[in-house]
């Protein structure tokens, strides 16, 4: 555990960006390791718990293909995120991860990075799936709009449950 948590509530909004301080990132799909990084970054706004962003270099090569649904979205403050399924032999998990290839101004640190959604990859196909920080197990933020990474280190309460999208 960290020796301080940090409530979401004193996160900003707009969101900022955040290296992660060296946290060791792994990320598993089909009972084997397809990232991982100690160079991740974290995005971090108010209600939400931070969402990892980690180096498309760090995923196993062919893991991250274009999602067969090319579906956008539209962040106000990031830009326009375009999405992968994540590839592991015959385990396709689909739009479990995105990236902003070319974002706003204020969060070019993330063009080449991509940020993974933890509750496609939570226990997909093997116990063991899922993302982690620094051995932690990550818990998902609710919803399934928001890929919140929430561990230890916060606090909520987190925006993404029922009942909490006009927060």
């Amino acid at each position: 555990m960290s020796a301080q948590t940090e409530s979401v509530w004193d996160y900003p909004r707009p969101p900022a960006v955040d290296t992660s301080g060296g946290e060791h990132v792994v990320v598993r799909v089909a009972g084997q390791t397809v990232a991982e990084t100690v160079a991740a970054i974290r995005v971090l706004e108010t209600s939400h718990p931070p969402t990892y962003y980690l180096p498309l270099g760090s995923f196993v090569t062919g893991a991250l293909q274009p999602a067969r649904d090319n579906r956008r979205t539209t962040c106000e403050f990031k830009g326009s995120a375009t999405y992968f399924d994540l590839v592991v032999g015959g385990t396709r998990l689909s739009r479990a991860a995105w990236t902003y290839p070319d974002p706003t101004a204020d969060f070019q640190a993330i063009a080449d990075y991509a940020a993974v959604m933890p509750s496609v990859i939570d226990g997909a196909t093997d116990p063991e799936d899922g993302c982690y920080v620094d051995g932690e197990r990550v818990v998902a933020q609710e919803g399934d709009f928001y890929g919140g990474w929430i561990t230890s280190r916060v606090s909520g309460p987190f925006k993404g449950a029922e009942g909490t999208h006009g927060w």
